[in-house]
């Protein structure tokens, strides 16, 4: 088992975050939901900033793994605000176009001011298999 990031990350107002960013076991990765920030603080804008943001972390991560959108094969959504769903799908699109994983969507309030958050668990063959 390879944990990315297992030292843990910074979460808002500088928190140390207890969790590693995404775990690999025989090929399945599981990322840690992502949610629109950059340098341990939430950017500014509305539901498409905001998602186009969260996905770019989720796929930095899947990169750093060695995975790209092509293994992803779920993806866990939450949304703030139930009425923001059309817009996210557009995004969404915009990088699982030729690749749509399953996924669930939910409302949820968030633990930090944000409109989303996205998780995904990947999967590609181990080498030699």
């Amino acid at each position: 088992m390879k944990r990315i990031g297992a030292e843990g990350g910074k979460g808002q107002g500088g928190q140390h975050l207890p969790f590693a960013r995404a775990v690999e076991a025989d090929g399945w990765l599981y990322v840690s939901g992502q949610t629109p920030m950059e340098g341990g603080e939430v950017i500014n804008g509305g539901i498409v900033e905001q998602s186009h943001k969260t996905i770019q972390n989720l796929f930095a991560i899947l990169k750093e793994a060695g995975y790209g959108a092509e293994h992803v094969v779920r993806c866990g959504v939450w949304l703030d605000d139930a009425r923001d769903f059309q817009s996210f799908n557009k995004v969404f699109r915009e990088y699982f176009g030729e690749h749509p994983p399953a996924r669930a969507c939910v409302q949820s309030s968030m633990v930090v001011d944000c409109k989303v958050e996205v998780d995904c668990v990947a999967y590609k063959a181990p080498a030699g298999k």
